[in-house]
């Protein structure tokens, strides 16, 4: 699996700031209506509910919010880069400024899991997330996120 097949230029965003993980919600549900044409609410609501089982934010600054829909009939994601960090609730309690959304339809088992970890991989590494946090262009953020998985593998 490769990030290029469920991750969209389109859906690869910047935003100056988030007040809030609900508002980073609601602008993950807006990019994800716009870039698969999910229901922004139900996005947003899945999002809410998963996070209620315990925080997604990984450390590092990063989060991988994720969700399971049943209008999906494969894993999808979308990146969020945030000039401002904001609290996330994440493990080593660090500001969140990069998230990484999955979606992944109800019955994905495997798939979903694989996405996650080739995700949570990929922004593990120190170097990337640099190269990350010093780009704010959505067409070189997409392009160091699917050249690095590709390099790597």
């Amino acid at each position: 699996m490769e990030l290029s097949k469920i991750l969209k230029p389109e859906a690869v965003k910047v935003f100056s700031a988030a007040s809030s993980k609900k508002r980073l919600f609601q602008e993950i549900g807006d990019i994800a209506h716009s870039a698969y044409g999910l229901d922004a609410s139900t996005t947003v609501e899945a999002l809410m509910e998963r996070e209620s089982l315990g925080p997604t934010g990984v450390g590092h600054g990063v989060a991988l919010p994720h969700a399971r829909l049943d209008t999906l009939d494969r894993v999808v994601g979308l990146f969020v880069m945030l000039e401002t960090p904001i609290d996330f609730g994440a493990v080593d309690r660090q500001p969140v400024d990069i998230a990484f959304a999955l979606f992944a339809p109800e019955q994905a088992g495997v798939e979903h899991l694989k996405a996650l970890a080739l995700v949570s991989r990929t922004l593990r590494e120190p170097s990337l997330c640099s190269k990350l946090r010093a780009n704010l262009d959505p067409a070189t953020l997409y392009t160091i996120l699917t050249e690095a998985r590709s390099l790597a593998a």
